[in-house]
């Protein structure tokens, strides 16, 4: 059966992707048999070095506290960052050159520097300039680093998904009466959600990540700070690595399962449903339910004259 996005593979196509299937089986089974005995070899299997884990407290007491200031940081970060993205996004596309200029030179400004630097002078400006405590210090350098790198990378995601959109929708919205703003909130920015979705999860998922870098540099307890520390006790260096990967491996599998069936919904819900502007929101115009007249992704209108 074809497709629209593609034709149905024939004989030698479905021969060749068995081949493929096979081949790759073959080679993680040998990846896998080299780990397994690299491991053995240095005895990294010993039960002793994996009983921690299947105990209470490395948990209670190490893993689960780090997890939880990984989320604190990380969902923090992302409450913040993705309004403040949006916001100098939309500034970017701005007629205004005293919004337009400003909002670009933040935003190259932060999308610059590295992360880990702009962690490491929040934090030293915290200690220096404020009165914020020695124990929250490092939660906040981090939640500071992660918003300014990341709104900045999330407003060009936003300006770029807006730009995606064919030209004949913002002409279209004129055309009826609509100004900028209604444009952009009632038929650009719904529209932007579904293709900006895959970058802005992705860029999300490098948020949970990035928070490791204020447990390494600047003392945040986070997830992997809370490994060494559990590792030091126990003995266990190379397990305890192994474990905190499958759980970082398992929060952003979480993520990105969320981020596709929610793209699935908007999908699907743009498919049943016209996308249709309310009488209140266009000046001058009032919406009608007759056929023909209709401008595409806006709905249909007839333009009444004030009387």
């Amino acid at each position: 059966m074809s497709s629209v996005l593609y034709d149905a593979p024939g004989p030698r196509a479905k021969r060749r992707n068995v081949i493929l299937t096979v081949v790759f089986v073959v080679l993680l089974a040998l990846l896998v048999w080299w780990l397994w005995r690299a491991l053995d070899s240095k005895n990294q299997l010993e039960w002793k070095l994996w009983e921690p884990f299947f105990t209470s407290q490395a948990w209670t007491t190490y893993l689960l506290p780090g997890l939880a200031d990984t989320l604190t940081a990380a969902a923090l970060s992302m409450v913040i960052a993705l309004p403040l993205g949006a916001l100098f996004g939309i500034a970017r596309l701005s007629d205004h050159q005293w919004v337009r200029v400003p909002a670009g030179t933040v935003v190259e400004f932060f999308r610059a520097i590295p992360v880990l630097l702009l962690m490491l002078f929040a934090n030293e400006f915290y200690a220096r300039y404020t009165d914020v405590s020695t124990e929250d210090r490092p939660l906040y350098a981090v939640v500071t680093g992660l918003v300014l790198y990341n709104a900045s990378v999330l407003a060009e995601v936003v300006r770029a998904g807006i730009l995606a959109l064919p030209k004949g929708q913002t002409e279209a919205a004129q055309a009826i009466g609509l100004r900028k703003g209604q444009t952009m909130s009632s038929i650009l920015l719904p529209q932007a959600v579904t293709v900006m979705l895959p970058a802005i999860v992705s860029q999300l998922v490098v948020i949970v990540k990035d928070t490791a870098l204020g447990g390494v540099m600047i003392g945040f307890t986070e997830l992997l700070n809370a490994r060494s520390t559990l590792a030091a006790f126990y003995a266990n260096v190379v397990p305890s690595f192994v474990v905190v990967a499958i759980i970082y491996i398992i929060l952003n599998f979480i993520i990105t399962s969320f981020a596709g069936w929610l793209e699935q919904r908007l999908r699907r819900g743009k498919k049943s449903t016209g996308a249709v502007i309310p009488a209140a929101a266009v000046g001058g115009t009032t919406a009608t339910g007759g056929e023909g007249g209709g401008m595409p992704g806006l709905g249909t209108y007839t333009h009444k004259e004030d009387t």
